[in-house]
């Protein structure tokens, strides 16, 4: 914990009774399994252009190229816990933010993808929605305005990082099928409702952090929240750590219900993401549109890289135990790939 920093998240209220209202005026929660006998998308396993990336895919046409929609952050059923599989079926989950479309914001985005039969991969887009009771006192939605830079699954529980408004939360029970006679919301066929927010403060006259991604720590006990901030020339790349609650997903808070982090080092500029296996951190860094990326491994303040090891626009980073893998994705449009890298490769 840094007292002198101030640094802390709080949790809202969850908000169940509008969710729930919103469920019954809109659809059907039918939850991840519901969603994983839905998929609608085919993704292409292709060779990856990465030096580490041994096994990887990249999107149907439309996604490859979309110049709206931009992927960002990773998660895997192996995050979630033991069995590393959702009811036999290993599954993935990307988060990913819209640009705007003539100046109105169209919110952010997570995607499933059934990994199981690795021959063929099969994904579907879930938009993130804030129901809410407007002033007539009906039932309303609107998208979830985050930039979605990180994302962790833990239990039940995904939470996604907002940059500096700290993170949104959603029970993967809680998606729900919209009924066809609203036309879809937003022309989605799922969404995800939010149930609380984890909002970021700091002390006086200190600097909120960035969340700009995060993943899970479970090599420690109890597991743990890892999180940081992309930045560049003077602005800060903090790291931090926060206690995974093991009975509930939720952050540990104490008797006022604040989370307090473990402020590390400074990481490094450029950082797109980390992960933690072990205490050795693995960083990936990204050099604009046209050169490749880079994985940094190490402890904060003593990070060594491996450059060019990943390919151009390289974005969040989680592991995954069973394989000794760690999984990763790039963002811009005709060069999107999602791909698997071996830990040994680093060292």
């Amino acid at each position: 914990m840094d007292g002198r920093s101030g640094l802390h998240l709080l949790r809202t209220d969850d908000r169940g009774d509008v969710v729930g209202a919103f469920t019954d005026a809109f659809g059907e929660r039918v939850g991840l399994r519901g969603l994983l006998g839905d998929l609608n998308r085919d993704a292409d396993v292709v060779r990856v252009p990465a030096r580490a990336a041994t096994w990887g895919f990249r999107w149907d046409e439309d996604d490859q190229r979309s110049e709206q929609w931009w992927p960002q952050g990773i998660t895997t059923s192996a995050d979630a816990g033991d069995p590393e599989d959702f009811e036999g079926r290993t599954v993935l989950v990307t988060s990913a933010y819209a640009k705007p479309v003539k100046g109105v914001a169209q919110g952010s985005r997570l995607t499933f993808v059934d990994l199981t039969d690795q021959d063929r991969v099969r994904y579907r887009h879930v938009l993130l929605v804030e129901p809410y009771i407007d002033g007539a006192g009906a039932v309303a939605v609107r998208p979830v305005l985050l930039h979605a830079g990180g994302i962790v699954w833990h239990g039940d529980h995904v939470h996604v990082a907002g940059t500096a408004r700290g993170f949104s939360s959603f029970r993967l029970d809680d998606v729900v099928a919209v009924r066809r006679s609203h036309h879809r919301v937003f022309g989605y066929r799922y969404v995800l409702p939010v149930r609380f927010t984890y909002d970021a403060h700091a002390g006086a006259g200190r600097e909120r952090l960035r969340y700009s991604f995060a993943s899970v720590d479970r090599s420690t006990t109890p597991h743990a929240l890892v999180a940081g901030e992309y930045g560049r020339g003077t602005a800060t790349t903090r790291l931090v750590r926060y206690d995974i609650d093991p009975a509930t997903s939720l952050l540990h808070a104490d008797h006022d219900g604040r989370s307090h982090p473990r402020l590390l080092d400074q990481g490094i500029r450029g950082m797109q993401g980390a992960t933690v296996v072990r205490g050795t951190w693995y960083v990936t860094t990204s050099r604009g549109r046209f050169r490749t990326g880079s994985v940094w491994v190490g402890r904060p303040g003593h990070l060594t890289e491996h450059a060019h090891t990943l390919p151009v626009g390289p974005e969040d980073i989680a592991y995954w135990p069973s394989r000794d893998e760690l999984w990763s994705l790039s963002e811009y449009p005709g060069a999107r790939y999602v791909f698997a890298m071996p830990r040994g490769r680093f060292g």
